[in-house]
């Protein structure tokens, strides 16, 4: 389709044209594909393993693990605070009376 075709389309017929070639994108990018694992799996038969077994499994991805608790509530030692994100209200409380966050440390 020439430049001076598509000028004579109207916003929808346009809107409609991009639709369909985002369509006929995706239709091919997964032909491609599908044909590129076939390819590689019969490969992979051919050499006597399992496809899988080349490329491995997915790597899960890590958890973070919770941060060790930096702080302690000197009254409640349930009460603990890692130094990471929001402080808790005993911590402002404190600091706010001139108080410094060191003085809960965890030693």
């Amino acid at each position: 389709m020439h430049s001076s075709e598509l000028s004579e389309l109207s916003l929808a017929e346009l809107k409609q044209l991009q639709k369909d070639i985002a369509r006929a994108l995706k239709t091919v990018e997964a032909r491609r594909i599908s044909e590129a694992r076939a390819e590689l799996e019969a490969k992979a038969q051919e050499l006597g393993v399992s496809l899988e077994a080349i490329l491995g499994t997915p790597m899960a991805r890590k958890k973070s693990m919770p941060a060790e608790p930096k702080y302690c509530h000197p009254e409640n030692t349930a009460l603990t605070w890692s130094g990471r994100g929001r402080r808790p209200a005993w911590i402002i409380e404190h600091e706010d009376k001139g108080g410094s966050r060191d003085d809960f440390l965890i030693r």
